[in-house]
């Protein structure tokens, strides 16, 4: 899965003997459902490939309320991109929604494989600036989008997300009330 993952991003093949270099420098890990993978306020040093599972990454206001950022499930990487590439505490907790199963790439295997493998360079630079692009649409679709827009816009990229994450979460990521997400879902069902 990660094999593919990174060669339709590069758009070309890895040989067998980067790919095995690649693999070797990341290590499998298995958490439980509701584990924290990353918390907020400690150094995130690992960037995370999911085999199997779901997890979300979420942020906390001063007021304790949980604000989610990101969803990942197979074949997504997720981490605190923040704290990973400057050093400083995450801003984030990631955690899991099920149980998963993971590749771990650490900071040092980052700079290794970066440093020995260009397509693994050119990988990591689209991967980054995905989500870099993704983030500032994400933002500005906040900002210019009605909920309602933005539920049916999650609904049609990511129906996986909607059937497995909890809606709570789902309402949270679109940043309205658990209640109005109900009555989005109700709207829109009843103009079916």
């Amino acid at each position: 899965m990660i094999r593919t993952n990174i060669e339709s991003k590069i758009g070309q093949p890895l040989t067998d003997k980067e790919f095995e270099f690649f693999i070797g420098l990341m290590k499998p890990q298995t958490i439980a459902a509701r584990e924290i993978l990353i918390h907020e306020g400690d150094r995130c040093t690992n960037l995370y490939f999911v085999e199997k599972g779901a997890l979300y990454s979420y942020l906390t206001d001063d007021a304790g309320n949980a604000h989610v950022i990101q969803f990942a499930l197979e074949d997504y990487w997720i981490s605190d991109l923040y704290s990973f590439f400057s050093g400083k505490p995450a801003l984030y907790t990631v955690e899991a929604l099920e149980p998963c199963q993971l590749l771990v790439l650490s900071k040092e295997g980052f700079k290794t494989s970066c440093d020995h493998l260009p397509k693994l360079d050119r990988f990591f630079r689209v991967l980054i600036q995905a989500a870099y692009v993704n983030a500032q649409y994400r933002i500005a679709r906040t900002f210019s989008a009605e909920a309602e827009q933005r539920y049916c816009e999650l609904v049609e990229t990511h129906p996986d997300i909607v059937q497995r994450v909890p809606q709570f979460l789902i309402a949270s990521y679109l940043g309205v009330k658990p209640q109005s997400l109900s009555r989005i879902r109700k709207n829109i069902f009843e103009r079916r």
